[in-house]
């Protein structure tokens, strides 16, 4: 599988979500417009390993990929995933909410996995300056992120002033402070034998369901309040949500 193969697979997890009316959707939408940015950038040249980068990706993807077609037949996935896919029927959460289900599974448990995959022992080093850059692109595309679910969401700014979690935040947060802790976990995968390996990941998968119930469940009544309010004029449509994710670039 290859990068133009994650894209289009992509959008027939979409397409899946749109006829089936699944907030699920949200999250492949917006990965779909960060997958083409970095094809681009591979492309445009803008990393010291391309091909390398592009191995990443298609590894990276493919373990969503993975996890998606094991939820919807019922095989056995991480416990990270299948938190955040059966969330995904709860029509109590804000799309933001939906998206960091998704961002914290893939991120937080997926992301180092795949760079140890084709970077394992020493060669995990010579990853880390591309693995940064695409800390760059990530923050490069925040503001179209902002407007679009400013368009689904329009009174999301409310969260500013109830417990500072407003749409910026949430984002520089699930993107900047996941992602360090993901080439953390990578340089320690890529040290470790099969069974160390298996160990951790089963670590972190526990660590990452739990602040998957975080994000969907957050403490503290006066916020929990703030996103009952904010969630009543969100847009009612999965698939107008889709559409706008999807357009993200």
């Amino acid at each position: 599988m290859n990068i133009e193969d994650v894209i289009s697979q992509l959008g027939e997890v979409i397409a899946w979500a749109r006829a089936n009316n699944s907030p699920v959707g949200y999250f492949p939408a917006l990965y779909r417009g960060v997958t083409i940015r970095v094809s681009e950038g591979i492309g445009n040249g803008d990393f010291i390993g391309g091909p390398r980068m592009g191995e990443l990706d298609a590894v990276f993807a493919a373990r969503y990929l993975s996890a998606f077609a094991g939820w919807r037949t019922g095989k056995p996935i991480s416990k990270s995933w299948k938190k955040a896919f059966d969330e995904g029927a709860n029509p109590s959460l804000l799309i933001s909410q939906h998206l960091l289900a998704g961002i914290n599974a893939h991120i937080n448990l997926d992301l180092g996995i795949a760079a140890a995959m084709i970077a394992p022992g020493e060669a995990i080093n010579a990853l880390e300056g591309d693995f940064s850059f695409i800390n760059q692109i990530l923050s490069s595309m925040v503001d179209g992120v902002e407007n679009d679910l400013s368009k689904v969401s329009p009174w999301m700014g409310l969260l500013d002033f109830f417990g500072g979690k407003g749409d910026e935040e949430i984002v520089n947060f699930s993107i900047g402070k996941a992602r360090k802790w993901a080439w953390t976990f990578a340089q320690r995968m890529a040290a470790l034998d099969a069974e160390g390996q298996a160990e951790l990941i089963a670590q972190v998968d526990e660590e990452t369901e739990q602040l998957c119930h975080l994000v969907v469940n957050p403490p503290g009544l006066l916020l929990s309040t703030a996103l009952f309010v904010v969630r009543q004029r969100e847009e009612g449509s999965v698939a107008r949500i889709i559409d706008v994710l999807n357009g993200v670039r």
